[in-house]
């Protein structure tokens, strides 16, 4: 398949997943049949994450060493280090803030006027020891194999940058061999990626079929309000993004969005980072952005740039909220802000990261955990969004950095 025809396909492929899935929810005779229904086309959408996430771990690695060892001096690395981490930490700030004035404006969650749940009332979401320290030891692997066999995408960055470095420094004709076979990794990785691609059509399709197989058209009703405010505060955040692109980049923003067509298409349908992550370096390197600046950002990015993730998370608590009649004062919204900021830092780009995330914070604030089940049957669809919204984050934010450092060619900017 070439590349040019793979969003057209993807494209396709979403649309007949909501027939083939609407046809299935129709002919099944109950929920548990729909359920066995939906359950062999998971299969397929299994199959093909499976193969996204066997390729991740090697491509991470393989990338962020080749561009830190091709780096000339180590203070660069330092430097946009720090350039990304205050992009990071701005973009959440708006994406928190955006999320909250949505909920807040549109109140969504009072129209459902719902009792207090009894005590001892809980989801099926493990969320048992998920705070700042844990988060933090987490960070740095006692393995790396274990890292990376378990694509613990933040430890691999640890080990990798460790492993640069270390490279980078010693000055032999041997590690000068490795520095070579790690590039040309690098090269058979992209091409191994560009094979798995190939199936993306059919993972989207099974992926879509499979919801709406169990759902149905009627889920989409039921929420439309919650769906629909959430996905135009979806499009602020994206005009956001976009305008702060453009002070940087000027018309090559649009560029830039035109590249990035394959990878948000891939990421809306599968609610994956993982599974955009592959394509989104392509298309940024084709863009122009060197490699060393793409194979560092971008991973950086995927555990601490999730800007549409930060704003579900409180829209959701805020929803949640609403829909029992808990009053929130601006200073607990405030400080929920912030403590949504730090742990969705330990979040991975996954489907259902987020949602883990807002189950393990709303006890702090003496919100029902249960409160999650009114939004956990849509999860799917609002999650492609914010998936999709995290992959256009990361992108922008990728190549504003690589224009601050001089490392974008001249021919888009």
């Amino acid at each position: 398949m070439k590349k040019s025809n793979l969003a057209t396909t993807i494209g396709i492929a979403m649309v007949m997943g909501i027939l083939a899935g609407y046809i299935c929810n129709t002919a099944a005779a109950d929920a548990k049949s729909a359920k066995e229904i939906a359950g062999y086309f998971s299969i397929v959408t299994d199959v093909f994450l499976r193969l996204i996430k066997m390729i991740i771990a090697p491509l991470v690695f393989a990338t962020l060493v080749s561009g830190i060892a091709g780096m000339k001096d180590s203070s660069s690395v330092g430097r946009i280090g720090f350039r990304a981490l205050g992009w990071f930490i701005l973009a959440s700030l708006i994406s928190l803030i955006l999320g909250m004035t949505f909920a807040n404006v549109l109140q969504i969650g009072h129209s459902l006027n719902l009792p207090l749940p009894e005590l001892g009332t809980a989801t099926s979401l493990n969320t048992s020891g998920f705070n700042l320290k844990d988060f933090v030891t987490h960070v740095f692997p006692s393995s790396f194999v274990d890292a990376m066999g378990k694509n613990e995408i933040l430890q691999i960055l640890v080990f990798s940058l460790f492993f640069g470095f270390g490279l980078s420094s010693v000055k032999s004709e041997a590690t000068r061999t490795l520095i070579s076979a790690i590039d040309g990794l690098v090269h058979v990785m992209l091409k191994v990626t560009d094979y798995v691609m190939r199936f993306a059509p059919l993972g989207v399709f099974a992926s879509i079929a499979a919801v709406i197989t169990v759902q149905g058209f009627g889920v989409l009703a039921t929420y439309a309000k919650l769906i629909g405010g959430f996905y135009a505060g979806l499009t602020t955040l994206w005009i956001v993004l976009i305008a702060f692109g453009y002070v940087f980049l000027r018309g090559s923003i649009f560029t830039l969005l035109k590249l990035l067509k394959e990878p948000i298409m891939v990421a809306f349908s599968t609610a994956s980072s993982e599974a955009a992550y592959p394509k989104t370096l392509e298309q940024l390197e084709k863009f122009g952005i060197n490699n060393k600046i793409t194979s560092f950002i971008l991973p950086l990015g995927y555990s601490f740039n999730l800007d549409g993730s930060m704003m579900y998370q409180a829209f959701a608590a805020l929803f949640v909220a609403q829909a029992y009649n808990i009053p929130m004062t601006l200073t607990q919204q405030i400080t929920m802000l912030l403590v949504l900021m730090i742990s969705s830092k330990g979040m991975a780009g996954v489907p259902r990261g987020s949602l883990v995330v807002v189950a393990a914070v709303l006890p702090m604030f003496h919100l029902p955990e249960a409160g999650i089940l009114l939004i956990i049957g849509i999860d799917q669809f609002l999650d492609m969004g914010r998936t999709a919204t995290n992959v256009i984050g990361n992108s922008i934010a990728t190549a504003v950095i690589a224009k601050w450092e001089g490392e974008i060619s001249t021919l888009h900017v």
